[in-house]
């Protein structure tokens, strides 16, 4: 069970209690990422942005380009990329979209294909995830 906002932990990248809010009307998920540069061979380098302001210089795969309709309705060409997540219990692989959200409330979006599956969402609560977890345990990759 999960709310409409929870905290994500991006395991890979050192990277704790990202606030994200849970967008079931959204089919893929996104972050926050600014001064994004495509590198050779499919990779690309970004600074993730943290909710308070902390910038993380992540390098990774890109899975793929595709066009995507925003929230305001326009399309843009986004780049894609994989991510182990960690929400609550639940750890996954899930493939996200580097987008700027510098106005947006929330650092990032989960939307459909990360959340089939493994959550029931309860938009009447926040935070709710790992409620139950201590804050510094992992739990193992599936």
């Amino acid at each position: 069970m999960i709310g409409r906002a929870e905290r994500v932990r991006f395991l890979d990248w050192g990277a704790r209690r990202l606030k994200a809010k849970v967008d079931t009307g959204a089919k893929t998920s996104s972050i926050h990422a600014e001064d994004i540069v495509r590198l050779p061979r499919r990779r690309v380098r970004f600074a993730m942005i943290m909710d308070k302001g902390e910038r993380r210089h992540v390098e990774a795969r890109v899975t793929r380009v595709a066009r995507v309709k925003s929230s305001n309705g326009t399309y843009e060409d986004r780049i894609f990329i994989e991510a182990r997540v960690q929400v609550g219990p639940v750890v996954k692989t899930i493939e996200v979209s580097l987008t700027p959200r510098p106005d947006m409330r929330y650092r990032m979006l989960l939307g459909q294909k990360a959340l089939e599956g493994d959550f029931v969402v309860d938009v009447s609560q926040r935070y709710i995830a790992d409620r139950s977890l201590n804050r510094d345990e992992e739990k193992p990759a599936r």
